[in-house]
């Protein structure tokens, strides 16, 4: 296609490249996402945005091309904003989706639904090969079910209810389709933001 523009998603989930590709091909359709498939650099920053930084820049140092990377996670208020940065790690390092959302629900099991208020969390930094870094930030309100419900999506997807529904008609992320997940996203808001900045590349 000509004027496409060739960006590296600097991650090794392939269930964010499948959310990505969705999103991107949506709303930027110029734009070829191209895989990551070199080291993967150690997260040990303390924000969403050190450790998005941490992955972009390897991804653009690896391939010399511009790349984009997500950090994200789910933030409950009655647990002081955790899981956060911890969310993917929540139950341990063996970074299991099911273990790490029964450990949630559990540590808020006696936790009254109107105090259950969350919210998913995404940051993108684009790094590019000169140097140049941005970073843009999406959130995306609600609150954690008492139970999980729902096959779809993955992570806390199911046990996450977010704002804005009808009350009589509520349903967790892993009740939606893709497409409506993909529209509303954290990582659609936050790519939102991102891609007026794609444009200057």
């Amino acid at each position: 296609m000509s004027g496409t523009k060739r960006v590296v998603l600097a991650t090794h989930n392939p269930h964010k490249v499948e959310e990505f590709q969705a999103i991107v091909s949506a709303t930027r359709p110029d734009l070829e996402l191209a895989g990551y498939d070199g080291p993967e650099p150690v997260e040990d920053g303390v924000t969403f945005a050190e450790n998005a930084l941490i992955k972009a820049r390897a991804a653009a140092a690896h391939t010399g091309a511009p790349a984009f990377a997500d950090d994200s996670g789910v933030s409950v208020d009655v647990l002081g904003g955790s899981p956060g940065i911890f969310s993917a790690y929540w139950a341990g390092h063996a970074k299991d989706p099911v273990a790490n959302r029964r450990l949630l629900l559990d540590q808020i099991a006696d936790i009254a639904d109107p105090h259950r208020a969350a919210r998913f969390v995404s940051v993108i930094a684009l790094v590019t090969p000169d140097g140049a870094e941005r970073t843009v930030e999406g959130v995306w309100p609600g609150r954690i079910a008492t139970a999980e419900r729902g096959d779809g999506g993955f992570g806390y997807d199911p046990v996450f209810i977010p704002d804005g529904q009808d009350a009589a008609s509520e349903r967790t992320v892993g009740e939606w389709t893709d497409a409506e997940k993909s529209a509303q996203s954290h990582r659609a808001r936050a790519f939102a933001l991102l891609a007026p900045l794609l444009a200057e590349l």
